[in-house]
């Protein structure tokens, strides 16, 4: 399955949430601020200004259905018609044991049928922590993904002990891939500095994308050009694997010009490099993600079991922003304008009437 550009967290679950490209639901990367005040954005900030379009849980709620969800980014942004509190919405704490997690979402199939939620969400970290700090050909990572497994069989023993396995339609899923970085495949911001003097307050972000938001009062196309200058002049570090747009000029395969809070200047770091601050960051082997969507290297996973799967049926890659039209269907409900396609759900589902409106690209 192919994450959405960039192949960053908040993105990439919020993408999979509302069927929209980050230049349409707004949450454009992990940090980032709001070119009209200056406000910033980063994990935690659950301000609903901040988080456009329709997630799932809203659109399950708003017809008429229970939803419950447990640390999904965006679901505890109180918004239309849903309300993250207790006992249907956990807000994210990343000290709540993966064992405690499970057994929150294994106790609303003990609800009655009126208040059992029709939709459930889990969000479980690994194994992307242990593969930033490893990488992902470390040892640590096998380790990582067998507890992992161990977690989501716990999830499937609980409901096969309920007798409601072959009932429940699963969908596993991840936020993007990783590749292994290291401190030789790096470059440096201070390396452009004999060419313009630009402060590190102008980068919002800096790897794998960096993006770059010079002051009002200076010219962006001039800045781009000094940029673009130093990169070419044969004096900084690894220099050929930072490719510098102006927003407009970006890849359209991206789909990521078109909102307001994407940066005037996007660079776009290659597989595997990082660009660092300076040489005194005490850097070390490890795992990022982040980089061109198109790289097999950044590749997510789609697994789905449930009484509208064909058993055994493998897959052509597709966009994440498929699956919120695919929930919709499977839970028969209408869901808001996407990105999705309206044919999706009917190639991978068993026959099922879907009712989507969606958004062309």
């Amino acid at each position: 399955m192919s994450p959405v550009y960039p192949t960053l967290t908040f993105p990439n679950h919020y993408s999979i949430a509302t069927g929209l490209y980050p230049a349409w639901h707004g949450i454009i990367a992990n940090k980032f601020r709001d070119p009209k005040n200056g406000e910033k954005f980063k994990p935690g900030v659950i301000d609903p200004k901040w988080w456009l379009g329709e997630p799932i849980w809203e659109t399950v709620v708003k017809n008429g259905l229970v939803a419950a969800t447990v640390f999904w980014p965006g679901s505890d942004v109180s918004k239309g018609a849903w309300n993250c509190s207790l006992p249907l919405c956990y807000s994210y704490n990343s000290s709540m044991p993966y064992e405690e997690r499970i057994d929150a979402v294994l106790k609303f199939f003990d609800l009655p049928d009126e208040d059992m939620p029709s939709f459930i969400s889990l969000y479980l970290e690994e194994p992307d922590h242990t593969g930033h700090y490893f990488g992902p050909d470390d040892p640590h990572i096998d380790a990582a993904i067998t507890f992992v497994d161990q977690m989501l069989g716990k999830v499937l023993d609980g409901l096969d002990e309920r007798g409601i396995f072959e009932d429940v339609s699963i969908i596993f899923v991840s936020d993007h891939g990783m590749v292994g970085t290291c401190d030789t495949k790096s470059l440096y911001f201070e390396d452009f500095r004999p060419w313009l003097n630009i402060s590190a307050e102008w980068a919002d972000t800096l790897t794998p994308i960096f993006s770059l938001w010079p002051p009002d009062e200076l010219d962006v196309v001039e800045v781009y050009q000094r940029l673009a200058t130093a990169l070419s002049s044969g004096m900084v570090e690894n220099a050929e694997f930072l490719e510098v747009y102006l927003k407009e000029d970006l890849p359209s395969r991206l789909l990521y010009s078109s909102s307001e809070r994407v940066q005037p200047i996007i660079g776009i770091v290659a597989e595997g490099y990082t660009l660092e601050l300076n040489r005194t960051v005490n850097k070390k082997c490890g795992g990022a993600h982040g980089y061109d969507n198109a790289l097999l290297s950044m590749r997510a996973t789609f697994i789905a079991h449930g009484p509208q799967f064909g058993r055994g049926q493998k897959l052509p890659n597709f966009n994440n922003v498929e699956i919120y039209n695919l929930i919709a269907s499977i839970l028969g409900i209408e869901g808001a304008p996407n990105n999705g396609s309206s044919s999706f759900a009917e190639t991978i589902l068993l026959p099922e009437v879907s009712t989507i409106s969606f958004i062309r690209d």
